[in-house]
């Protein structure tokens, strides 16, 4: 159980390892995530399903190595195991057929949590127009996959090195002056982008969906490190979540709280990178 089967490098500091765990992958649906602990001294981090392979049992996950339980899961090979995978958790994303065409917009490693969603809303029937940013060309993945499922497929990165100069909500506004229909916007990536592409789409009304990853771990809305306010009432990502409408989510407070533990992670990484 939750021995690694393949692993992959898909960018700086960003790997894809193929886990073994037939129950999670008979039940996962897209948006829902998976906690896990290496070992038994570990810290418990949430991560997100990029794909399942129910035939093989298996479910692939994709990490940022930023901390030291991210870099100690980096450092594992195929035929290592992880100790506990604990999921389906949370609520999954809402697939439909909509009327007009939904827009993705992905930064970073977001865009390993908007592909499954992007996947299951093609297969609905629904028009895909995709806006993927990053910081420079070689942080960009899962470009081909993200554009074999889109209708409209646009890349942004802050140094002009690939696609586009500039970002994401550049592109947006762009569609949105054009006067393109647009049912809905899932968006996922860095808090400010998250943050920058709801204030956008509040002015003109368009109802607007993102995936929110503070800190978790119990993920049974126990332990309360996830919460966060959503139109003035308190939420747990983990339970409630982590999909929320973006025009309701209190942005401010939700980035101090991810930062509720940096002290206790500056000295964990300076442990394990000594």
């Amino acid at each position: 159980m939750n021995k690694i089967v393949k692993k992959q490098i898909l960018a700086k500091n960003v790997k894809l390892i193929e886990v073994e765990n037939k129950q999670i992958a008979d039940k996962i649906l897209p948006g829902q995530f998976v906690i896990l602990r290496i070992n038994e001294t570990g810290e418990r981090i949430p991560l997100t399903i990029v794909t399942k392979d129910i035939v093989a049992g298996t479910i692939t996950l994709v990490f940022q190595e930023i901390g030291k339980t991210t870099i100690s899961l980096g450092k594992l090979e195929p035929g290592d195991s992880i100790l506990d995978i604990v999921g389906p958790l949370g609520i999954p994303t809402e697939i439909k057929k909509h009327g007009s065409p939904v827009v993705i917009v992905s930064g970073g490693v977001g865009t390993a949590e908007v592909l499954p969603v992007a996947k299951s809303l093609k297969e609905q029937g629904n028009k895909i127009i995709t806006i993927l940013g990053a910081r420079n060309k070689e942080l960009l993945i899962f470009e081909n996959e993200l554009k074999s499922c889109s209708d409209k497929f646009y890349i942004t990165t802050d140094d002009g090195s690939y696609g586009e100069k500039g970002l994401v909500t550049d592109i947006l506004k762009k569609l949105i002056s054009s006067g393109t229909e647009i049912s809905m916007i899932y968006a996922v990536g860095p808090i400010p982008m998250m943050y920058a592409v709801s204030e956008l789409t509040r002015q003109h009304k368009i109802h607007t969906m993102v995936s929110l990853n503070p800190v978790m771990v119990d993920g049974t809305g126990m332990c309360g490190s996830c919460r966060i306010t959503i139109g003035n009432e308190t939420k747990c990502a983990c339970v409630d979540g982590p999909e929320f409408d973006g025009h309701l989510v209190d942005w401010k407070e939700l980035a101090q709280r991810i930062k509720l533990f940096t002290n206790q992670e500056k000295v964990s990484l300076s442990i394990i990178q000594s």
